[in-house]
């Protein structure tokens, strides 16, 4: 009987080992909502997921002028002024120059630009093995910073901001 007993628990443990796995392939997943910056009216939400080595962003915004507008990480999870000058300059973890994702230099927090349509809507998605959730590394972890979307698009030439102007919402990347 002994036997029978261990053997069902040995057999029960390799069943929850195997569906704790699985369930952390589901990626992990931070629901964020944008808090109105400089008088803007701009609302909106983000969504990051992490898939493996993959972390996507999907922001969802309403209250835009029509056009372009650019979105960054910043260095902090402080959206507690008015202006959002509490969050800090731009995530810049790696100490490279401003510049456009992907160029030979850039900050890990330049996301770049997205337009906003006629009724000031707009959405961004993003994705990039650079960035994860939690992680722990301070080169790549995402947790801890801001989320900001800015008034004018990014021209990815002047340093550190890009010329980007207000800042028009912010959310604070936390779990």
């Amino acid at each position: 009987m002994k036997k029978v007993i261990a053997t069902f628990v040995l057999f029960g443990l390799i069943i929850l080992g195997c569906k704790s796995s699985s369930s952390a392939d589901t990626g992990n997943t931070l629901k964020l909502v944008f808090e109105t910056k400089s008088n803007s009216g701009v609302t909106g939400t983000a969504t990051f997921t992490q898939k493996g080595n993959e972390v996507t962003l999907v922001a969802k915004l309403a209250g835009l002028k029509p056009g372009t507008h650019a979105i960054h990480i910043h260095e902090k999870a402080d959206c507690s002024a008015a202006d959002a000058a509490s969050a800090g300059g731009h995530w810049n973890p790696t100490f490279k120059k401003h510049g456009k994702w992907g160029d030979a230099e850039y900050h890990k927090g330049d996301i770049g630009n997205f337009t906003a349509d006629v009724d000031g809507n707009g959405t961004i998605i993003f994705k990039t093995d650079q960035w994860c959730i939690g992680c722990g590394d301070e080169t790549k972890d995402i947790i801890n910073k801001g989320l900001i979307v800015h008034d004018k698009p990014d021209d990815f030439v002047t340093q550190p901001t890009g010329n980007a102007g207000a800042r028009v919402a912010c959310s604070a990347i936390i779990k």
